[in-house]
């Protein structure tokens, strides 16, 4: 047997003894070598000894198209390791799995760190590049982006400028750890005397504290200490206070200190501006944006630049509108003419005027949304729209980090099962506090006959109880569930031959697209009266009711079009060309503000010292925006005229989500929906925004920007 043969034979065997391993007994998300805490070494050893045959062979200069394929197989090795480390640092609760996940991510992280560096991996990539003509299109785009990966790390550099990329790489990542320890650390909190200034009904979020400098006297002699609240001023705190506290003062002094700590995150994120502007003019780019951008539908910081000062624009009078109806409507709630808007008033008052207008009760439209009713709604979708079912699969012992689990198998009648999904929704101690999908296993074609269905974990924090029916979700739940959602199905619909492109795996301003129109179906009353039901009665939600909620939600949508606008703006302008302009890292944020907001800059706040995104997608914030345009589009010229259709599925799966990122997004959008979903300008591309304009009432604005283009 030749060296391919006994290559593919071993690839093969794996693959078996792997499925074979995820239907019977295994261990965490079926991976037989996860039984226990300590088979994560063993999960990296193997990782590690398995690529290094594969390098090996690929060290023999085979064909371009074994080159690619054994590269893909190199990264699924690495990538089980990576992103089962990954889901078990955020959600197992046991010590154990977490220390011994954590030291696995540390050891593969550093196996990467090797791949990326190896010049034998990249000479065979470069020459498989030129020899790709024969390959198919996925593969050639495969090749292509595998050396353009290689060079992102600067293989091609010089030793000497190779040595200070990889240790601009290590600071950031040390920055970027040591910033998100600071949130975690300090979230700062103030103390609020006397505790009659917190209602009841804010009490499950503050502890009480005592003072005896202002100790009262009762009749009795007796001297009695103050009682107060303290309030940490964590995000989701400082949301709840601004959202429902009456009491001007107590909102101030939330605001300002949940924005101003932790304070030592100023000096951590001017050091990781620093640290990633050298490592972008290292790679020959003006700025960090640049070489951030660059892989993206948009291409370069102009181009998004471009796109973001035409958005702001187009919400400039509107936006002045609702920040004006806020500012008489506070003024009218307390007889005052002079009541002016700040900063801490703005959650307090839309969501005030949003419940007199709208008569909403949040615990009204819970009742409609049970956690199994909306499991429901998921199925709903797969079934009407891909003809695929759901089927509930036992897990196997060991399998599971939480009795609460579930583990669901996407079938379809004709093609058999298409992937897994785990859902794991309940929130406890320690867990990942958001919602996110976690891929586990990408999909990749293995030979002509076998592929490797993907396996992904959707993970939320729902209020915990024994039964789904018993919890109930507020409807910004559900959106997120359906978000999150989107995302899933991108990963269990991939088809694509290589594990490289598989779901998720795509440029920045792509990804978002799936969750973004994916949110649309939680607000579509054909699709909310399929599985919105009384959770006592089993009414179906009331088409008034659902007409009021989607009245809220557009009453002050262009402020928070706005604010997103805003961040986008910041992201691109700290990680700019530099020195940054109005001066330190609070300036800039203070000055965009001003400009692009109606809202004022609290003076001694810094907004940017807990953004985490600008870590995560530094200088990608904007792809939210593209995002939030495509999908409009899509929805408006494929799914609304019926959107739980075959036909309207049949052409979301075969033109959009099973080609993962392993065709030109670009082209993958113009054939879903056909000419005008994107524009080019200056070499990159900008979503048509006529869609979400229309959507916002804001036609009138976008016909005058159309007139100055």
């Amino acid at each position: 047997m030749t060296m391919v043969g006994k290559l593919l034979s071993r690839t093969l065997n794996l693959f078996r003894e792997r499925r074979r391993s995820f239907s019977s007994s295994s261990g965490l998300y079926g991976f037989p070598h996860l039984k226990t805490p300590k088979g994560f070494e063993s999960f990296v050893d193997e990782a590690i000894q398995r690529s290094a045959e594969l390098i090996a062979y690929i060290s023999t200069a085979p064909p371009a198209a074994d080159v690619m394929r054994t590269m893909d197989e190199i990264s699924d090795t690495v990538c089980c390791v990576v992103d089962s480390a990954e889901l078990c640092r955020h959600t197992h609760p046991n010590r154990e799995f977490l220390q011994e996940a954590n030291k696995a991510s540390f050891r593969i992280n550093e196996y990467l760190h090797y791949l990326n560096t190896n010049h034998d991996l990249y000479n065979a990539v470069k020459k498989a590049e030129q020899e790709c003509h024969m390959l198919s299109e996925e593969a050639q785009r495969g090749v292509r982006n595998l050396r353009a990966d290689f060079e992102r790390g600067g293989i091609h550099l010089s030793s000497e400028k190779l040595h200070r990329v990889n240790s601009l790489n290590i600071e950031i990542s040390q920055l970027s750890r040591q910033y998100n320890e600071n949130i975690v650390m300090d979230p700062g909190n103030v103390d609020i005397y006397p505790s009659s200034r917190i209602p009841k009904s804010l009490h499950y979020l503050v502890k009480p504290i005592y003072r005896s400098g202002s100790s009262i006297v009762t009749g009795s002699n007796t001297v009695l200490k103050e009682k107060g609240y303290q309030i940490t001023t964590d995000p989701q705190t400082v949301a709840a206070i601004l959202q429902h506290s009456s009491d001007d003062e107590v909102r101030k002094m939330v605001y300002t200190q949940g924005n101003s700590v932790p304070h030592a995150n100023v000096e951590v994120l001017r050091r990781l501006i620093s640290a990633r502007h050298e490592l972008a003019q290292m790679m020959g780019c003006k700025s960090y944006a640049e070489f951030a951008v660059k892989p993206n539908m948009a291409t370069t910081p102009d181009v998004v630049r471009s796109f973001l000062l035409e958005m702001s624009k187009m919400v400039q009078a509107k936006s002045k509108e609702e920040f004006e109806l806020l500012t008489k409507f506070k003024r009218e709630t307390f007889g005052r003419s002079d009541g002016n808007l700040r900063a801490w008033d703005e959650a307090y008052y839309m969501t005030m005027m949003k419940s007199s207008t709208y008569k909403l009760d949040n615990s009204v439209v819970a009742s409609y949304f049970s956690l199994s009713n909306c499991i429901e709604g998921l199925k709903v979708l797969v079934q009407s729209l891909f003809g695929a079912t759901f089927h509930n699969i036992p897990l196997e012992p060991g399998e599971s980090w939480d009795p609460q689990v579930l583990k669901l198998s996407l079938h379809h009648p004709e093609e058999g099962d298409l992937g897994y999904l785990y859902l794991d929704l309940y929130s406890r101690k320690g867990k990942y506090p958001g919602c996110a999908h976690f891929a586990i296993k990408g999909g990749r074609k293995i030979s002509q006959t076998e592929y490797q269905l993907p396996v992904v974990a959707l993970v939320c924090n729902f209020p915990c109880s024994r039964s789904p029916s018993a919890v109930r979700l507020n409807h910004w739940e559900v959106e997120t569930l359906f978000h999150e959602f989107g995302h899933a199905l991108h990963s269990l619909l991939s088809r694509t031959d290589y594990q490289h492109f598989s779901g998720t795996r795509v440029v920045l301003d792509f990804a978002e697209i799936p969750s973004n129109l994916f949110e649309y179906y939680a607000w579509d009353y054909r699709v909310l009266k399929r599985f919105a039901r009384h959770y006592s009665t089993g009414e179906e939600i009331p088409r008034k009711l659902v007409e009021s909620m989607k009245g809220a939600k557009d009453m002050f949508a262009t402020t928070d079009l706005q604010r997103q606008i805003f961040y986008a703006l910041v992201d691109q302008t700290l990680f700019g060309e530099q020195p940054l302009p109005y001066g330190d890292t609070s300036s800039v944020v203070a000055e965009l503000k001003r400009q692009h907001t109606c809202w004022e800059h609290v003076e001694g706040t810094h907004w940017e010292a807990r953004f985490s995104h600008l870590l995560n997608y530094g200088a990608g914030y904007y792809s939210y925006l593209y995002a939030k345009c495509f999908a409009a589009t899509i929805w408006k010229k494929l799914c609304q005229e019926d959107p739980l259709s075959l036909t309207t599925g049949f052409a979301l799966r075969t033109k959009f989500l099973q080609h993962g990122g392993a065709r030109d997004p670009a082209s993958l959008l113009n054939d879903l929906v056909g000419d005008g979903i994107y524009r080019h300008c200056n070499g990159g591309i900008i979503p048509d925004i006529s869609s979400l304009c229309d959507e916002m009432k804001l036609v009138e604005e976008y016909q005058q920007q159309v007139h100055l283009l």
